[in-house]
């Protein structure tokens, strides 16, 4: 009987090392990048978009393409309205710009206006032109597991570094545990005051990924208010060179 009870003893300790184990084998930074290159790829990524701004009053749609390589390079052109039509947004490194051929003027953006809502919806320049990076510039940590849309999802507390430039103080992020899709965002304010709430749906499966093809965002203090992003294209790793992000190319690109 003692030698039965000291094998079920160590059994039971075997196997809760084992779960132990499985639950730290991966890191909150890791769901996070894996989160992250699952939607915008691990190297370089294209899509086809639309953005509708809904107001209690009124509601307007923007179409647009956007290439990225890296963290560092990124290109949005604007495809409708007619009357915004071939305005494009660049940025390599640190620097920012827009190209408006209705006035044929290049425009250098500031930091300052990375928090600035891009073309009047809910989303800021930082959110489109990707600026920061919420793998670097933030620490990261598992606060849990919650249920969303029927996924169980890894609840990620974010804090942003001390050193770094960005827009939000800290961000919750819940990533679907199987498929590491951004199901539900909220993002808070230096001062710990709720912004704005993100949900991901309609997943579908896209050049060989599934991912959720509609993103909406409710601002906090304007509930009445949203922006809801719709994929119609994407596609992961396309093979782009750094000297397609030049501010030639956004007067040409299509």
């Amino acid at each position: 009987m003692e030698s039965i009870i000291k094998r079920t003893f160590y059994l039971s300790v075997l196997i809760g090392f084992t779960l132990q184990s499985y639950g730290q084998g991966i890191t909150a930074t890791e769901i996070i990048r894996r989160a992250d290159e699952k939607f915008n790829g691990e190297k370089s990524g294209y899509s086809v978009m639309s953005m509708t701004i809904v107001r209690p009053a009124w509601k307007r749609s923007v179409e647009f393409k956007n290439w990225t390589l890296g963290r560092d390079y990124a290109l949005t052109l604007i495809t409708a309205p007619a009357k915004e039509a071939g305005q494009t947004f660049l940025k390599r490194g640190n620097e920012m710009w827009t190209w408006n051929p209705a006035i044929n003027r290049l425009i250098k953006l500031p930091p300052s206006m990375m928090s600035q809502g891009w073309m009047g919806s809910d989303y800021t320049n930082d959110d489109i032109l990707r600026e920061s990076s919420v793998v670097t510039d933030y620490i990261h940590e598992i606060a849990g597991e919650e249920t969303i849309g029927g996924r169980l999802c890894y609840k990620i507390m974010m804090t942003a570094k001390e050193e770094a430039a960005i827009v939000w103080g800290h961000q919750i992020r819940w990533i679907d545990k199987n498929d590491f899709l951004i199901l539900k965002a909220e993002l808070y304010d230096e001062d710990g005051i709720l912004v704005r709430t993100e949900t991901g749906s309609e997943i579908r499966n896209m050049d060989n990924r599934t991912i959720p093809t509609r993103v909406e965002l409710v601002p906090a203090e304007e509930p009445d208010n949203r922006t809801v992003i719709e994929i119609r294209e994407i596609k992961f790793n396309i093979p782009v060179e750094e000297s397609f992000f030049s501010q030639q190319n956004m007067r040409r690109v299509r």
